[in-house]
């Protein structure tokens, strides 16, 4: 039920006794992030109507209100306040970029005394008290990922990258692990996520021996980026394209020409094809189609790892109030998902899961190595 200025109301199916527990999703249905906001928002409706249909939580069913954030930070802190003033929602998912995080958590978990939990892979260093990271970090992403790419592209590295948190922070942490492995960071260099000029920087990675560019640019401007670079031959020259937030929806944004052999390290890719992925996949298509599909980099598997975590940690706590719940996710663990099971790290906020390299060919995604076990994210780390 769409309640005007990008609120909406999903009520659960059937009759019920019991009052709903509200389960806020936030996320950046319309703007340049609504290519992955809106898979976001399907994941949170399927897993919630699978939880419904096998009982709701403590005889209770879930409702969701739904924002759309609009990838606008001033509208999303807007929209959220409401989530917790208004709507009195026991928990908020939700959040595609880092500054979309950072401009929301102080309004749903310190004065909202909400519990918080944002699905996107991202920068790392956020240990923030009831605020739960379920997607990769970087130590997820970046420990083996870049020897990966030195072994098959070699040592020159450049850093093109979009001007806000996620990117500074990634490339701080990848440049150590550049170079602790032998390699070397040619250039770093900052855009507005908006910018679509980049003749400049495609020249120097033209003409200084880059063998690997590691993007970190984004929507809208990636598209034109990777489009200039396609157009200069640094692929076709032999150069590595690299990025660890493309996936199969990056297909809605780049053509697949354009980022033929783009290596990306993600907790899951079609090309997986373990069972419960291709169950997940067959079900989510038939509800919702191809265009906006399931996908690691887009931060729906981060959704769904989130949604079932909190699941298991209310059921766990026999509560829905935020200090019960966060004890009881501490915890947390499933046994299967997408691309493998995970488990929280106690203590730290954070998800250990399977980790994956693949890389692209003709619009698919090919794995290329798979993690022995699930890793560690590395993050809020007792001294």
């Amino acid at each position: 039920m769409a309640l005007g200025g990008g609120s909406y109301l999903l009520n659960p199916r059937g009759a019920w006794a019991a009052d709903p527990i509200k389960v806020g999703i936030a996320t950046d249905l319309t703007g340049p992030i609504g290519y992955a906001g809106i898979p976001n928002s399907n994941v949170a409706k399927m897993v919630i109507d699978e939880i419904n249909a096998a009982g709701g939580l403590l005889g209770r069913p879930l409702q969701i209100v739904l924002e759309d954030t609009a990838s606008n930070e001033q509208v999303a802190v807007t929209r959220v306040r409401k989530l917790i003033q208004k709507d009195k929602v026991a928990v908020v998912f939700g959040g595609i970029t880092s500054s979309m995080r950072n401009a929301i958590k102080d309004t749903i978990v310190n004065r909202g005394k909400t519990l918080y939990i944002y699905p996107q892979l991202y920068e790392g260093l956020e240990c923030t008290k009831y605020l739960y990271c379920t997607g990769p970090t970087p130590a997820q992403q970046c420990d083996t990922f870049i020897p990966w790419l030195i072994k098959n592209g070699g040592k020159k590295f450049y850093l093109p990258s979009a001007d806000y948190v996620w990117p500074h922070e990634l490339n701080k942490y990848a440049r150590k692990i550049i170079e602790k492995n032998g390699g070397e960071v040619v250039g770093e260099e900052y855009f507005p996520v908006d910018h679509n000029e980049y003749s400049a920087v495609v020249n120097k990675i033209m003409t200084s021996g880059v063998n690997v560019v590691f993007n970190t640019t984004i929507p809208p401007g990636v598209a034109t980026f990777f489009k200039q670079l396609n157009e200069a031959g640094f692929q076709k020259k032999g150069g590595r394209l690299a990025c660890v937030y493309y996936d199969e929806n990056a297909l809605n944004i780049t053509p697949a020409n354009e980022i033929e052999g783009l290596a990306s390290c993600l907790d899951y890719f079609k090309a997986v094809n373990d069972p419960f992925g291709n169950k997940l996949q067959e079900k989510y298509t038939k509800l919702y189609g191809t265009k906006s599909p399931l996908t690691a980099g887009s931060a729906s598997t981060g959704m769904w790892r989130g949604l079932n975590l909190w699941a298991e940690a209310v059921k766990a706590a026999k509560s829905v109030k935020r200090e019960d719940v966060a004890a009881a996710l501490d915890n947390a663990k499933l046994a299967e998902g997408p691309g493998g099971g995970c488990a929280v790290v106690p203590g730290t906020y954070h998800v250990k899961m399977d980790m994956y390299i693949a890389v692209a060919k003709s619009g698919k995604y090919e794995i290329v190595e798979k993690s022995t076990g699930m890793v560690d994210p590395k993050e809020c780390l007792k001294a």
